[in-house]
């Protein structure tokens, strides 16, 4: 039991470090999740494209979104910015998103989704 218990709390300690949080490698230094929108331009240059839109606001811990009419009036939905960065022949392109102005992921493809 005991050993079960040691196993059990050994994997719950494992867990955040097995999280990986993507990175953008550019000319001016690497972009990473937490980093500023300045930040970024300063590493990255300016995007290729940029896209701004409103995200739906989610009930605390839940997977269900606020609905209207309170979403428009009372919530406020979240401003979501997308960097499209090309990084050369071969290379796949890089997206960032940014949320209030800070990078919240980074994801790679071919083409923008």
């Amino acid at each position: 039991m005991k050993l079960l218990k040691l196993a059990c709390i050994t994997v719950l300690v494992a867990l955040p470090c097995l999280a990986a949080a993507e990175s953008l490698r550019c000319a001016g230094g690497i972009v990473s999740e937490g980093d500023s929108r300045l930040s970024v331009v300063y590493k990255c240059g300016q995007p290729v494209l940029t896209d701004t839109y409103c995200a739906p606001v989610y009930y605390g811990g839940t997977l269900h979104p606020v609905p209207e009419p309170f979403a428009s009036s009372v919530v406020p939905c979240q401003q979501i910015e997308e960097w499209l960065y090309e990084r050369g022949p071969g290379e796949m392109l890089a997206t960032v998103f940014l949320r209030s102005g800070v990078v919240q992921s980074i994801a790679y493809g071919r083409q923008p989704r």
